[in-house]
């Protein structure tokens, strides 16, 4: 009965696969001809797929009929992609002046600890990505830091465990 089970996730894993790769041809077939679309389609891809793996760029370049090397130029010159798999919550530091005068450094090297990853990774249950952003736009908070699109003031690392619990239930 083992087997069976690991087969089954196995198989089922192979299956939402192709049915995110459909789903990129859906969108491929739509933008393939129109001019300057490939950093939509990168977006609506990842929103896809989590994230742009080589096998995914290498699938939009041959559908839009265009070098790899393009599509991979776009993928990692804009820091909105990532080529590796990405947390469900994707936290960032500010590290502007404000914040890093402020305490910056600290919270992240507490995050380092508290996630048990380095900025830039993300934790082995995919709850978690840490990030460092140049700036938030939030000064007067600082230091600052978001998860997703929530932006909390005035962090210190004694509040870093109660922020977070709010995103593991």
């Amino acid at each position: 009965m083992s087997n069976k089970v690991e087969n089954c996730q196995c198989c089922c894993s192979e299956e939402a696969d192709q049915q995110k790769l459909d789903m990129i041809a859906e969108v491929l077939e739509k933008y393939k001809n129109r001019e300057g679309s490939l950093i939509q389609v990168l977006h609506m891809a990842q929103n896809i797929y989590g994230y742009l793996p080589l096998k995914i760029q290498r699938f939009i370049a041959e559908s839009m009929n265009m070098p790899l090397s393009e599509v991979s130029g776009v993928v990692t010159f804009y820091s909105f992609f990532s080529t590796q798999p990405r947390g469900k919550h994707i936290i960032r530091v500010c590290l502007g002046t404000a914040c890093y005068v402020r305490g910056g450094k600290k919270i992240i090297d507490r995050l380092e600890q508290i996630l048990d990853i380095e900025v830039g990774g993300t934790t082995k249950d995919r709850l978690f990505t840490f990030e460092v952003a140049r700036c938030i736009g939030a000064c007067g908070l600082a230091p600052a830091m978001m998860i997703d699109d929530v932006v909390y003031k005035q962090v210190n690392p004694d509040k870093l465990d109660s922020i977070l619990n709010k995103y593991r239930n």
